[in-house]
């Protein structure tokens, strides 16, 4: 198995996490290669064949070449989760789907924004009133999750699934980026629901693993 992509990219970072949690160690069960912003390759002929798209990440397993980093997560779930690490039963599974579709199109493109505003965007070509808007429109976003999170311990209901890997990483975005760039994105929401669903992430999960690697939010 191959994954192409940098460690510092949040998708790819979907990917490591769950490829953890599946109980894979990259270098034994799986080969990453750097791609992307200051690695390149992602722009290659051979890349190219892989996802047209030309971006991060893509998995190689066997024959299959796919991109997508929630469609790669629902495969290493569907194909390689021998010790059932993830709830099997169908309600489960659709209530983390729901909120991966949510993460793509509610709650993401603000975020995304306002990050690559401010760690990708020149100086002189910010705009810092929309960034600030963008990330107090994430705490809107944020604030449906911690009112579901007061009813149940994780996104999918009463166990982890990939769901929660998706939104986590979000989560630790956000947070990170209020802490390095406060007076920008204005203050961040403190929500206590949130906040418990982490701990328990943290303490009962590879998140921190993953979550080292974000330290330099700045590339």
């Amino acid at each position: 198995m191959r994954l192409w992509g940098r460690k510092n990219s949040i998708n790819v970072q979907k990917i490591l996490w769950c490829l953890l949690e599946l109980g894979m160690q990259e270098g034994k069960d799986f080969e990453r290669i750097d791609a992307g912003l200051q690695f390149g390759i992602n722009r290659t002929p051979e890349f190219l064949k892989l996802n047209p798209n030309g971006l991060v990440p893509v998995l190689e397993d066997g024959e299959i070449a796919l991109w997508e980093s929630n469609t790669i997560m629902r495969y290493l779930v569907r194909t390689h989760d021998k010790n059932q690490r993830f709830p099997q039963d169908v309600q489960s599974q659709y209530h983390s789907e729901k909120w991966m579709d949510w993460q793509l199109n509610a709650m993401w493109p603000g975020l995304r924004s306002a990050f690559l505003g401010l760690t990708r965007t020149p100086e002189a070509q910010r705009d810092y009133a929309l960034i600030r808007k963008q990330f107090q429109d994430t705490n809107l976003h944020f604030a449906v999750l911690d009112h579901v999170l007061g009813e149940q311990p994780y996104c999918s209901g009463t166990q982890f699934h990939i769901g929660d890997i998706v939104l986590a990483l979000c989560v630790h975005r956000w947070i990170l980026l209020n802490q390095t760039f406060p007076e920008q994105t204005g203050p961040r929401t403190r929500l206590e629901n949130i906040d418990a669903w982490l701990k328990r992430i943290q303490a009962d999960t590879q998140f921190n693993q993953i979550a080292d690697t974000e330290l330099n939010i700045v590339m």
